[in-house]
Parts: structure tokens; sequence; C-alpha cells
């Protein structure tokens, strides 16, 4: 979102009470309301109607001989003039306001359903399917209704759906098509036709499939099939508010449900869906030439606080585009409520919370000004009055001062629309083209867009882009494209060429942005995202300039680039709380909206591990953490996945046999190391403490189910490789061991017991997810283990045959130093620091914390194990390594460089290697 002027908003919370001289009887629908219903006002008790009031109050009106349409009508008109008094006169809340009225609508469709339910049930019999069963009927609240957010002189938007086709069961039978339509027309008859009594809501159905030409009422099945078939992307807006209101049973019954699936898939689509953004913009341009023409020539009409610019509907646009674009991935963000959804989409970092206070500021503003207009006289428009004594009734009534000289509720209303409209703009326009001059080209250059395998635009291009260019361009899949896509890729290469041109990035980013596009032009979400989001390719051409593992990680994971828009990515680190708990938030989403299968935690686990790689990715080749953060962050990101990965899938596991399973991940080498780098595997070992007689078989299958969970490759790709070959007895073992069976093993006791080996790989072993009661126990055994009386001598050459063994499984070139495996490389470090603990933990207890090679080499000196200053110099030497490593990977360079670059450092790790081995 772009940032919005500092501009002042009123405060709601000011603004009420109001002044004593603002009062409901001006408005001329309360003062008709009072002379008509004098005798009905005192049926309806005292406070906020609500929907078992309102209920109540139809059944007064009834009991006084009313019949029920001229009861329902009748209680809308007292339950208005009671919504009038608490909104004008006692200031209260805005939201109580639209509750109100929606449980209104609700309460009344529901009576009106019944009714006419029962007479066509009379008449032919209850519509019943094949098998005799009940066929339910739902009235589908669309827009404000569904977001229960209807103002007060508001139509309501339906859809009527029925379950399943069939037949009435009575002696003149009919269709349950034909039932149905005649129930919808009989439904319109009790709530829409108007009256001496006047109407309960106007009813509006021109958002069902195929609007005002399609018929009244649908089956599920029909819906279905036209939301997928022809379902046009303004509808996925329109469907994201929608939810069965009537009737009351099948709300509380849960048979609706295989709607709200049916709508869910439809609305939302489990991929970054940014190519909504030019549906969008058709339906608001749209709906402002509507507004624009029906105010040509009356320039009051200017002043619609819903449809101008700056408007309520502005605001609802900016909601609703968000929660489609992202509630595929976060399904913790969707809700109706707009007010809900702009909390939801700042706790989630898809907008300011600065904007988001702003937008919430302006929406309660505009629709108490809205309710106010309204009030005046029962009519459904949005337009100030022009009348100067309705004007000065409006302002009084908000609190604002309203008179000859000035009328600051117009100053603020000026204010508040554009807020919403700069937001709006920064928004939806982010991406757009200029506006074409006379000659239908570009504003600036006047060139009419070509697309990217046409010559001519290809000839505007550097020389070393051009060429790149021209041969991708040639290929059959660029010629197969749709020409708006043509189009689309042009104006990102053009981008990325003005980019060099600007000196913003490197000839080669910007040729690697080209490479990297190629397996991407069959999804069309990711370009348009980078078409609706420049600043996004602009950082992704200035990170791909910094080396070349990016590239490849996003040809991976395109989805991550949308990260590339997060403000947060370059602040602080990674926070597992955090993580854990956003991760839980959407899988109680998930399992809210029943949708909670395997598949979709699976994708999420995985889009989520991968935006974090990625964020951590951008701030390493950015050079805002060091090698060691990177590592730290990366262990810390995994630890946290498995931790989320085991819990959910314990949750799906058929055979678990208690809430909590008393299981826990041991982490072994780079990972129990925290030196995690991208892209590696995890080496772990799996415990359980449970003595339950099921226990052996149910981990052992829970486990294999675990390593499904974390290793399967999805529609989202692949989370991680896992190493159990650390295991007692290898990959001849079990999957996983009982915290008994594992102490036995790593401390000798019996004739199966561990090799030295294992116990330099127990040396930065740790626990890291699952049951916590088991890490201090595992720690034991590993102390214990560790500082285990040892003949050095026999360690010294146990130790010295297995790096042998290593070395011989990783040859180096001739002329060349292998920063990990060549001798004075990374590896003989890690042995040297794995003999000291092992050698010296018994005397030395600060070797057994599992604090990294370079604080352990730092304490050996300290310890008086190393001479001065080698400790030091080693763990120095380790460091820089580990740095050369990490930058020639990013790079994807070779990690066997000539000796003389890494000389002082080899050097380092030699002298290390002399001393402790000899």
């Amino acid at each position: 979102m772009g940032s919005l002027p500092d501009i002042p908003l009123a405060d709601p919370s000011e603004l009420q009470p109001p002044p004593p001289h603002a009062r409901a009887d001006h408005s001329r629908f309360v003062q008709r309301i009072r002379r008509r219903y004098a005798q009905e006002l005192p049926l309806l008790p005292a406070g906020l109607p609500r929907r078992d009031d309102v209920v109540a109050l139809v059944d007064r009106l009834q009991s006084a001989g009313r019949p029920l349409a001229s009861a329902l009508r009748v209680a809308r008109q007292l339950v208005l003039e009671r919504l009038a008094v608490l909104d004008i006169e006692q200031g209260a809340a805005m939201e109580d306001i639209t509750l109100a009225m929606t449980e209104l609508a609700e309460a009344t469709l529901d009576l009106a359903l019944a009714q006419a339910r029962s007479e066509l049930d009379a008449r032919f019999g209850e519509p019943l399917t094949e098998g005799g069963q009940h066929i339910d009927f739902w009235v589908v609240g669309m827009g404000k209704l569904g977001a229960r957010e209807l103002n007060v002189s508001s139509d309501i938007d339906l859809v009527y759906v029925y379950e399943e086709d069939g037949e009435t069961s009575g002696p003149q039978r009919m269709s349950a098509h034909e039932y149905f339509s005649h129930l919808a027309r009989g439904l319109y008859t009790l709530i829409g036709e108007t009256t001496e009594d006047g109407f309960v809501f106007r009813v509006d159905l021109a958002l069902r499939p195929n609007g005002n030409s399609g018929p009244p009422v649908v089956s599920l099945a029909m819906l279905e099939e036209y939301l997928q078939v022809q379902g046009r992307e303004w509808e996925r807006f329109a469907w994201l508010k929608s939810r069965v209101v009537a009737p009351l049973a099948s709300v509380r019954n849960g048979r609706a449900l295989a709607l709200r699936s049916t709508v869910t898939a439809f609305v939302y689509r489990r991929y970054l869906d940014y190519g909504v953004f030019e549906g969008l913009r058709q339906l608001h341009r749209k709906v402002r030439d509507e507004a624009q023409r029906r105010a040509a020539g009356r320039p009051e009409r200017a002043n619609d606080v819903k449809l101008s610019r700056g408007g309520i509907r502005e605001i609802e646009f900016i909601v609703q585009l968000l929660l489609v674009v992202r509630g595929g991935q976060f399904p913790e963000i969707r809700t109706r409520s707009t007010l809900k959804a702009l909390d939801k989409l700042a706790a989630g970092g898809l907008m300011k919370p600065d904007s988001a206070r702003r937008l919430a500021e302006a929406y309660t503003f505009l629709r108490r000004v809205e309710h106010r207009i309204q009030f005046l006289d029962d009519q459904q428009t949005h337009l100030l009055p022009t009348t100067d004594g309705d004007l000065e009734w409006i302002a009084r009534s908000m609190g604002f001062v309203c008179n000859a000289d000035a009328c600051e509720l117009l100053d603020t209303l000026c204010t508040t629309r554009e807020v919403v409209a700069t937001e709006f703009d920064a928004l939806l326009h982010d991406g757009q083209a200029p506006a074409p001059g006379k000659n239908g080209g570009c504003r600036q250059c006047g060139q009419i867009p070509q697309p990217v395998d046409s010559e001519e635009f290809i000839e505007r291009l550097p020389a070393a882009l051009r060429d790149r260019v021209r041969q991708w361009a040639a290929q059959p899949r660029i010629q197969g494209l749709r020409d708006e896509s043509k189009l689309r890729l042009a104006k990102l290469v053009t981008r990325a060429a003005h980019a060099v041109e600007e000196a913003r990035c490197t000839m080669d980013a910007a040729i690697r942005f080209v490479d990297w596009l190629a397996p991407l032009l069959r999804r069309e979400s990711y370009l348009a995202l980078l078409v609706e989001r420049p600043e996004v390719e602009n950082r992704l051409l200035r990170l791909l300039g910094l080396a070349r593992w990016p590239m490849r990680y996003l040809m991976l994971h395109p989805g991550v680039i949308d990260e590339l828009a997060d403000e947060r990515l370059l602040h602080g680190r990674f926070d597992r709380g955090e993580y854990i708990f956003d991760l839980d938030a959407r899988h109680q989403a998930w399992e809210r909206s029943g949708q909670a299968d395997e598949e979709s935690l699976l994708d999420t686990l995985r889009r989520a591990h991968h935006a974090e790689v990625f964020r951590t990715l951008v701030r390493d080749v950015e050079g805002h953490i060091t090698v060691e953060q990177v590592a730290d962050d990366l262990s810390a990101l995994a630890d946290a996945t498995l931790e989320c990965a085991l819990r959910w899938s314990w949750m799906h596991f058929k055979q678990r046999h208690r809430e909590e399973p008393r299981f826990s991940v041991i982490a072994y080498g780079k990972l129990g190391g925290k030196e995690l780098g991208y892209g590696s595997d995890l080496d772990v070992v799996f415990l359980y403490d449970d003595e339950d007689e099921r226990a052996p078989e149910v981990y052992g299958a829970f486990v294999r189910k675990l390593i499904n969970w974390l290793t399967l490759r999805t529609a989202a790709g692949e989370l991680f490789d896992i190493d159990t070959a650390l295991r007692p007895n290898g990959n001849s073992g079990l999957l996983v061991a009982s915290m008994q069976s594992y102490e036995r093993y790593q401390t000798g006791r019996g004739s199966n017991t561990a090799w030295t080996w294992e116990h330099q790989a127990l040396t930065r072993a740790r626990f890291c997810a699952g049951w916590t009661d088991i890490a201090p126990r595992f720690e034991a055994v590993r102390r214990t283990v560790l500082s285990a009386p040892r003949d050095a001598q026999s360690l010294r050459e146990e130790v010295q045959a297995m790096r042998e063994k290593v070395r011989a499984a990783h040859p180096v070139k001739d002329g060349l130093f292998d920063v990990k495996h060549s001798a004075g490389g990374m590896m003989d470090v890690e042995f040297a620091v794995q003999y000291l603990v092992l050698a010296h933990s018994a005397i030395h207890g600060e070797l057994l914390d599992n604090v990294g090679n370079i604080a352990l080499l730092q304490r050996a000196e300290a310890g008086g194990l190393l001479p001065q200053g080698m400790g030091v110099a080693a763990a120095n030497a380790y460091r820089e390594l580990r740095r050369a490593q990490h930058r020639a990977r990013l790079d994807e360079q070779p990690t066997q460089v000539a000796p003389q670059t890494l000389a002082a450092h080899r050097d380092a790790v030699l002298a290390l290697w002399r001393t402790v081995f000899g």
C-alpha cells in the first residue's frame, strides 16, 4: 500500500454523544412513524433491538390482529424509529446499528420463509429427493447483509439456492425447481412488495447466476457449475461476503456447509492471485463512471458518500481485493466484516497499521453520515442533502458546526474522502500503465505498446539484453502466448532495461531476470504480481544482481517474490514465536472453514517455510545479517517448522492414543549445531518416552507419517530432505527408539552399543521439537556419554581414521584448496573440536555445552587445552572459511579455490590439527 498524507481524521469517539439539540424528530421518516404507529411503539422493548426482540414484536403485532405481511412491515418501521433515536440522540456505535439492521433482516426473512413454505407444502406437499429426503432451501445474503453491515435503509441482495433436485410429495406434484421458484415469489410478496404499511426490505436478486436473465432459484449443483465455468472475477468479490441468513435451522444444523465449501473454492485461490487486480479495476471503473454519469449536470451528486471518489465503496474494494488476493494462502485473514478485515490485514502485515486505522476511521465516519442521510426520509440514497436545514441537522447531530460561514461536516468529509482515494489509488493503480496519449501510445514517449516478440520492441532494448530477448522470444512457448501475456512480458522487460540504463541494476541482473521469467510463462498470477507491483520487480532486479543462487530459489518457489513487497523484510530477524503463532492461526482458520485437509496443511507449511527462507536469503544477500546469523535463523526456522509439522500431523493421525504425543525430534549435524545452510538436509533422530503398551507400534507408524509430511513434494514444493542414519544401529535400526533403549545404546550397556563416530555426532546433538519433557532426559544422557572416561590415544586414532574416511570420499583436484574437505579446511576444525570434547569434557565441563565450534575453540583455549592464541586463531579461521563457502554457494561458484587465497586461514587450522593430533 502507498503511504498516505498525514491528514487528521475526526475520531468517531469524539463525535459522541451528539449535542442535546440534535433530535431524531427532525427526521421526516421518524415523524411519520410516530404519527401512524403511536399505539404500536410501546410494543418494542427498550434498548437495542436484537433478533429475539424482532420475533417477539412480530408475534405481538400478529396477536393484535395484523397478518404476518403487515406485522413484518410495522416491525421494521418501529425498529428503525428506535435505531434513529439510539444513533442520533444516544450516540450508539455504528456497528451496533448495522448489526441490529442485519438481525432485523434475518428475523423477518426467517418468519416470512416459514409461512411461505408452509402455504406451499399445504398445496403441493414437501419437496423430496428420489430417496425421500427433505430438500433444504437457503436464502443467501450477499453484500452488507452477508457481512452483517446492513445500513438503515438498505435493500438486501439475495441469492436463492436449493439443495438438490427432486419432486413434491403432494397430490398436485411439481419439480423441486418449480416449487422453490414459487417459494421465491411468495417470499418476495411477504418481504419486498410495497403495501399501505410500506415494505420490509427492497429485494435485489441481480447477483444470482447469470444476473437478471437467470432463474430466480438455482440448485447447489447448478451454482457450483456456474461458478466453476462462468464465474467472473467481480463475482468473487460479491460472493466474498455471502452467508446463509435463512432459514435459521439450516444455519444451525450445518447442512449448508456444502454451499460454503463451493463458495470458498470459488472466492479464494490457493496461490497468489494478483490477476484479480484488472477485474476489480474494471468493476470500479463501471461504478465510478456510473456515479459520474448520474452526477453530470447535477453537482450535488458529487457528494455521494458511497459511490463518489473516496467513498465507502472504495474502502470495501480495498479490503475485498486484499482478501481475495491473499485469503487463499492466509485463511486467518478471511472475514466478511470490513472493519475486522482491516484489523486482520494489519495484523498479518498485509497492510500498514496506520493505513488500516485511517481506513477504519474513514469507514465508520462515512457510514455514520450515510445513516443520517437515510434517516431523513427512509430513502436508499447516499447523497448529502442540498437543503440547508437538513445539512445543518446532519452536521449538528454528528457534533459539527454548520452555518452560513462554514460547514465542518463538509470539510471533514472532503478530508476523509481524500484519505480513502489516496489509499485506493496507491493500491489499485501501482501496476497500471500510464494513460495513453492521443495516438493510443505511452503518454511519455508516444510509443504504442508492442508485444515482447515483436522486432520493433526488441530493437529498442540495450544490445546485450536485445540478443537474449530475441533468442528467448523466438521459442514456441513465447509464440503461443496470448497477446495480453506478451504485452505483460514486454512491460516487465522494459522496466528491467530502464533499470539498467538508470544504473539501478546490472546487465547481468536483467539477463538473469529474463531467464527467471522463462519457467513462469504459464503461471499468469506471478507475472500479474510483477506488473501490479513495480517496486517488487525493482527489488528483485537488485537481488539478482548480487548473487546467482536467489534466482534458483525463485525458480523453485516463485510465489515468494511477493515477500519483496513486505516492508518488514529487513527489520529484525526470524521470530520463532511469531512464526508458530501465525501458522497455528492459519491451522485454526482452516479448521473453522472446514478445509483443514492434509493437502491444505502440507501446502501451508511449505509456503510459510519458503517465505521465511527467502526473507533470510534477502537479508543475507543484501548484507543485513552475518553468516552466523543466517545459520541461526535457518536452524530456528527448521525447529519451528518441525514443531508445527509434528503437532499437526499428530492431529491427523488416526492411530493416536493420547492428545499430546510423548515424542520428540533430536537434531544432529548442521541442524544440531545450529549451522544449517540453504537447502541443507536435516539429520534427526526420533525418540519417545511412553509406557503405553501400544507405544512402539503407534510411534513407529507416526514417524513414517511425519517423514512423509516433511519430505512429500506437493503443489507448493518441497520442505526438507530427512536423514535418519544417525539413529541407533543406523539404517538397519528402527526409525524411532524409546528413550530407555536410546540411553542403553549410547551408554554402552549391553551388546548393542554406539560407535565412537556416533559419540562424535552426539557432540552437537540437541532436542529441537516435540514433547519438552524428553529434553532434560536426553541432555542428561548426552552429557553422561560425552564425559565418560576414554583412552586418549585410542580416541585420537579412531577420530583420525574417521577423518581420513571422510576425506577419501571427497577428493580435491590437484592444486586447489577445498574450503571444507582439504587439509586445513572446515572439516579439520570440526573433527578437532569433537576430539577435544570427547577427550576432556569429564574435567572441563564447559565443553559439554552445544554452543558451536567457534565458542568451543575459545573455551578450549581458555581451559589450557590449546596454546595461547591458537583457539581464537582457529575460531577466526573457521568463521572466514564458512563465509567463503557461503559466498561461493550464494553465487554458485566453486568452493575449491587457489590455495593462496585462503592460505592464512588454512595455516591456522593446520596448526590446530597438529596440536590436537600430533
